[in-house]
This record gives C-alpha cells, structure tokens and sequence, in this order.
C-alpha cells in the first residue's frame, strides 16, 4: 500500500469520528437559551474530544510525513491506534450524558490511555521500519510529551474514584499540553532537505 493511500484512509476513518462526534449532541426542544443549560456537559466533553482528535489527526500527518515506506505491521499499529479513536463518540457521550460522573469520567479517560499508548506503538513501529537513523526517529528524541501523557491519564483514572472533576482538568491539562505548536519533525524535515539541496551543489 502507497503512503497516500494509507494517510486517506486514516483521514477518513478521522473525519467519520468527528462527525460521530457532533451527530452525538441531541437539538434540545424550545427556542430559548434556557434549553440549553441541561446539554452544556454534552458540549463541553465534545469540545474536548474534537480537540483532542484534531490533535491526534495533526500528529498523525507529521507522522506518516517523515515516513518513506508503509509496512504491513504499520497498518495493524494503525488500525489499533484508529480503533481507540473509534471509541470517542461513545466515551463523549456516556460522560457528557452523565454530566461528568466517575464512571464515565475514568472510561474516558481508559480510551485516552489507550489512544496515547496505541500511538506510541505506531510511532515505535515506524521508527523500526525506517530506520535508527529515521527522521522520525531525530525528530522525536526522548518525546517527553509521549511519555508524560499516559502517567497524567492513569492518575486522572484514579482520581475519578474520589473527585472526577480533577480527572477532567488533567484531561483539559495534557491537551493543552499537545496543543502547543510541536515542530520537531518540521524541522528535521527542513534541515534534510537543506542538506540535500546542499550535496545536489
């Protein structure tokens, strides 16, 4: 399989998800804001779910960026990693429905850990198939972002048993976290072309 087609069906499995998403908040019936105060908690956990997917979705395209070639292990680590995300609309909607309880709140926050962990593994497979010296590989260095991320989901899962608004500002935390612009493998990018442009003279 080319890389274009694999990154196509990635974006639409992604695209499905987000629209799951939205299709997930129900009209409420009335024509005054008042009606709205009982779907907040909906909206809220969309919110942070679609800006969570829009920063898997980023990543992912640097990823498979810095990629030259697709394998066949790095389709099943992809699929592993899109069938977390799958998961999403449910886990929105359980927690948003239930206005944030415990339960809800530490699924939510199990399909996080699982996400970040199947993302790790796409990530550990690619570098594999391309190389030590992969720019993928460069780019990441010790990715501390990729490893603090799964810690702050386990300890957001446990507090749920004592106060599950706290699990939701460590979720709101790490996503803020990733939302700061990461330009790692922009920039091994530009320096490989730089250096190629450089030998072509």
């Amino acid at each position: 399989m080319g890389k274009g087609r694999f990154e196509a069906f990635s974006d639409g499995v992604i695209a499905v998800i987000i629209t799951v998403l939205v299709l997930e908040m129900k009209v409420p019936h009335g024509d005054t804001l008042d009606v709205l105060l009982p779907v907040w908690p909906v909206f809220l956990s969309y919110v942070l779910s679609f800006i969570y997917v829009g920063i898997y979705w980023n990543n992912h395209h640097h990823m498979l960026h810095a990629s030259n070639r697709v394998t066949g292990a790095m389709l099943w680590a992809n699929l592993h990693l899109l069938f977390w995300l799958s998961l999403f609309p449910f886990a929105t909607a359980w927690m948003g429905e239930n206005h944030f309880a415990a339960m809800p709140t530490a699924l939510y926050g199990v399909v996080l850990l699982m996400a970040a962990i199947a993302y790790y593994v796409l990530e550990l497979v690619i570098i594999r198939t391309q190389g030590s010296d992969s720019i993928l590989r460069k780019a990441v260095g010790r990715d501390w972002k990729g490893k603090l991320s799964p810690f702050l989901y386990i300890v957001a899962i446990v507090m749920t048993l004592w106060l599950p608004v706290i699990a939701n500002a460590i979720y709101v935390i790490v996503a803020l976290i990733w939302l700061v612009p990461d330009r790692r493998i922009e920039n091994v990018l530009r320096r490989n072309e730089g250096q190629e442009k450089t030998t072509r003279h």
